[in-house]
């Protein structure tokens, strides 16, 4: 079974994994699949990403991020 993903090495800073290793385990997710909803989210609100199935939250809304 052939699979459309690609891996690719990333470098982080220790905080900013240890914040999204918690977000991880705060939404149930693996550190990898966070990574990957953070980054369609951030490209969502950019205008670079469209999803149907999962729509970027309204303008303004609090989603508790902010100090991330």
């Amino acid at each position: 079974m052939a699979s459309d993903r690609r891996a690719f090495l990333m470098r982080v800073s220790p905080e900013v994994l240890a914040c999204v290793e918690r977000l991880a385990g705060a939404e149930l997710r693996s550190v990898n699949a966070q990574v990957e909803v953070l980054l369609r989210e951030a490209l969502s609100r950019r205008g670079m990403w469209r999803d149907e199935r999962n729509p970027p939250p309204p303008e303004g809304s609090d989603r508790g991020d902010a100090g991330l």
